[in-house]
């Protein structure tokens, strides 16, 4: 099992494993590999004036992290059992969180192909969900946890301040695609790369629909590189993730030219060797705006 987990993490195959977790009656899932370790409940330390949603603080071998409580960050009633309870202990954006969840379940590999987009009808839900998946007849949802970081702590996501030690910059006309599957990071990202001089940028929600325009490019007899200059991709993506994406393009001769930065929450020490084997020229984790805009001059200016 550990081998084939080891091909899987390396070789970008658009796969995943997601630790199953519920809040109540509902079912939910977070990628493995922001897990650090799944944690029985324990003492908390308040904090005075703490956003509602944060419990407080633990501290895990000399480590102080805050605990979020799920649940009320989510609008669900609190639990039924609180004894049984669990602590999933997670690791993204260069930061650690304790998710106070109900229960902790198993442990499902499936592919995103089989990851629905959360479509806008569900009032809300997209902004907290970043996919669906069809299981058991039932359906479990993929929690946004970065989202719901930044909800409680706006200062963990992009903004425009970073860049001020920038200062003046020029317009580029440098082409930029960028692929992310969260509408509020799209945004933030165009938003802010504009405010560095890049505002040309075309945007895609998925690895799959990005992969598809630069084939109609190549199929049109058009020179990929020229239509455009670079692509900042994100991991985590419904239909086809960044890591697959990247892999793609880097073994096809047609776009191996175009230079791939991977900007996401999942850049750690340990996982960057996964962008490196799939060919990314960069990797950067978020919420690093000056970081992305040092390595985007680098490859395009």
């Amino acid at each position: 099992m550990e081998n084939q987990q080891g091909v899987l993490l390396e070789s970008g195959t658009n796969e995943l494993e997601i630790v199953e977790f519920g809040i109540g009656t509902n079912r939910f899932g977070i990628n493995v590999i922001k897990v650090k370790e799944i944690l029985n409940p324990q003492p908390i330390t308040h904090i005075p004036h703490s956003h509602p949603s944060v419990e407080g603080i633990i501290e895990i071998r000399g480590e102080v992290v805050p605990v979020v409580d799920t649940a009320h960050a989510l609008g669900f009633d609190p639990s039924a059992q609180p004894a049984q309870d669990k602590f999933i202990l997670a690791e993204f954006n260069q930061m650690k969180i304790a998710f106070h969840v109900h229960t902790v379940t198993r442990i499902h590999r499936i592919s995103w192909e089989q990851m629905e987009k959360p479509k806008k009808m569900y009032q809300g839900l997209e902004t907290k969900i970043t996919g669906i998946v069809k299981m058991e007849g039932d359906m479990l949802l993929l929690l946004d946890f970065e989202k719901v970081a930044a909800d409680i702590s706006p200062e963990s996501s992009i903004t425009k301040e970073q860049l001020r030690n920038l200062g003046e910059r020029e317009r580029s006309e440098k082409r930029i695609m960028v692929v992310e599957d969260s509408s509020l990071l799209r945004a933030l990202l165009q938003e802010t790369l504009e405010e560095a001089g890049y505002d040309q940028t075309v945007v895609f929600e998925d690895g799959k629909e990005a992969l598809d325009h630069l084939k109609q490019l190549v199929d049109e007899g058009k020179v990929v590189e020229e239509e455009y200059q670079l692509v900042i991709t994100d991991i985590e993506m419904p239909q086809k993730d960044g890591h697959h994406l990247t892999k793609i393009i880097k073994e096809n001769e047609e776009m191996t030219a175009l230079p791939v930065i991977i900007f996401s929450s999942l850049i750690t020490n340990d996982l960057r060797h996964k962008g490196e084997k799939v060919g990314a020229e960069a990797q950067v984790s978020k919420p690093e705006i000056l970081e992305l805009v040092k390595w985007i001059d680098h490859y395009i200016l």
